[in-house]
C-alpha cells in the first residue's frame, strides 16, 4: 500500500532584487563574462559571491567609480551587471552613466533596487522618483520596470543576451508573482485584461504600479489593464502604436514624478489620445511611514487610480471628426 501524496505548497516569489540575483548566479554558471559588481549592498550569503567568488566585486559606497569600472570591463569583453540603490544610482552616478550607458553605449546593466519610496523609513535620501526622467533622456539605453520573480529573471536573461546598455528598476522586499507570459517570454505590451475598445485601459508600470492597477481593475468591470515592462523611448514608442490599436483612453500608474514618466512619454507619443496620470505629487514625503504609507502620502494608492478611472471614464468624447492625422503615423493615431 503507497502512502498518499502530500500535496506541497509552493514557495512564495522571490522579491526583485533577490530574484535579479539568483539568476544572475544561474547565467554565470555557463557564461565565465558574466561579472557581478555590489556597492557593499550583498551583505553575507550573497547567492553570486558563493557561487562565483572571483567573479564578485564589492565596491562599497563608490557608486560612480564602480560605472566606470564596468565600463572598462565591458570594453574588455566582459558583461558586468551593477548594483546599487536606486537613489545611488540614478542620481549620484549620473554622469558616470550618462558617459558609460550612453555615450559609450557600453555593455553594462544597473540594477537598481529601492526605487520609488519603496525605502520608506529611510527618507527622502533613500527616495527615488526621478530614475526614469534621468535615464529616458539618455538615448540607447533600455529601462526595465519589472513586475514580479517572473519578469525580473526574463528582464536580467534578455540583458545578459543582448549586450546592450540596461537599467532595470525594482524595489525593496516585495514579492509578487508576475503576470502570466505568453511562452515564457516578455511581450511588449501584457494585456492582463482586454476590454471592449471604447473602455478605459489602465497602463501599468513597475512592481507598485502594476500592483494598483491590478486592484483597480479588479474593482472596475469592464476596465482594460495593459502593463508594461520597458520603459524606454524605443520601446514605449512601439507600446504606443499597440495601445492606441486598442483604445483611445488611458490612466497610466507608476511609482514616479509625472514629470518625465511613463504617462507623459505616451501624451507625447499618443496627441489625440486622453492620457491621465496617477503618479507621486511634486511634494516631499516629510514624516517616516512604511512603503504604502508614504506612497498614500504623495497621493498614489489604491482611491486615486480608482478615482482616475471615474473621471476617464466621465469624459465622453466629443462626437465631431479628429483633426487630419496626416502628420502621425497611422499606428499612433487614436480614433474616436
Amino acid at each position: 500500500m503507497t502512502a498518499a501524496a502530500v500535496p506541497t505548497t509552493p514557495a512564495p516569489p522571490l522579491s526583485g532584487r533577490d530574484a535579479y540575483r539568483d539568476e544572475l548566479t544561474r547565467l554565470a554558471a555557463e557564461d565565465a563574462s558574466i561579472l557581478c559588481l555590489e556597492a557593499d549592498l550583498g551583505g553575507k550569503g550573497h547567492p553570486f559571491q558563493s557561487a562565483h567568488p572571483e567573479r564578485f566585486l564589492n565596491l562599497g559606497i563608490a557608486e560612480g567609480a564602480m560605472v566606470d569600472m564596468a565600463a572598462g570591463l565591458a570594453a574588455g569583453g566582459y558583461k558586468p551587471f551593477v548594483s546599487t540603490f536606486a537613489p545611488f544610482a540614478a542620481l549620484r552616478a549620473a554622469e558616470s552613466l550618462k558617459l558609460t550607458l550612453g555615450y559609450l553605449h557600453a555593455g553594462v546593466t544597473v540594477v537598481a533596487p529601492y526605487a520609488g519610496v519603496s525605502g520608506a523609513w529611510f527618507g527622502t535620501t533613500h527616495h527615488c522618483l526621478e530614475d526614469l526622467a534621468i535615464l529616458r533622456s539618455m538615448p540607447g539605453v533600455t529601462i526595465a520596470a519589472p513586475y514580479g520573480e517572473a519578469e525580473m529573471r526574463a528582464v536580467v536573461r534578455a540583458a545578459a543576451r543582448s549586450g546592450r546598455p540596461h537599467y532595470i528598476r525594482t524595489g525593496r522586499n516585495a514579492r509578487y508573482a508576475s503576470l502570466a507570459l505568453p511562452d515564457g517570454e516578455l511581450p511588449l505590451v501584457n494585456w492582463e485584461f482586454r476590454a471592449d475598445p471604447g473602455a478605459v485601459c489602465l497602463v501599468s508600470v513597475g512592481e507598485e504600479g502594476t500592483r494598483l492597477a491590478v486592484r483597480a481593475r479588479t474593482a472596475t468591470p469592464g476596465v482594460a489593464h495593459a502593463h508594461l515592462v520597458y520603459a524606454d523611448h524605443e520601446h514605449l514608442t512601439r507600446a504606443a502604436a499597440e495601445l492606441a490599436r486598442h483604445h483611445s483612453r488611458f490612466v497610466v500608474v507608476e511609482e514616479h514624478r509625472g514629470q518625465g514618466g511613463v504617462a507623459e512619454a505616451l501624451a507625447l507619443l499618443l496627441p489625440r489620445c486622453e492620457i491621465s496620470s496617477v503618479a507621486a505629487d511634486r511634494t516631499w514625503p516629510s514624516y517616516g511611514g512604511d512603503h504604502a504609507e508614504v506612497m498614500a502620502a504623495l497621493g498614489l494608492d489604491l482611491p486615486a487610480v480608482l478615482r482616475a478611472l471615474t473621471l476617464a471614464g466621465a469624459t465622453e468624447r466629443a462626437h465631431h471628426p479628429l483633426p487630419s492625422t496626416t502628420s502621425l503615423p497611422r499606428s499612433l493615431t487614436c480614433t474616436s
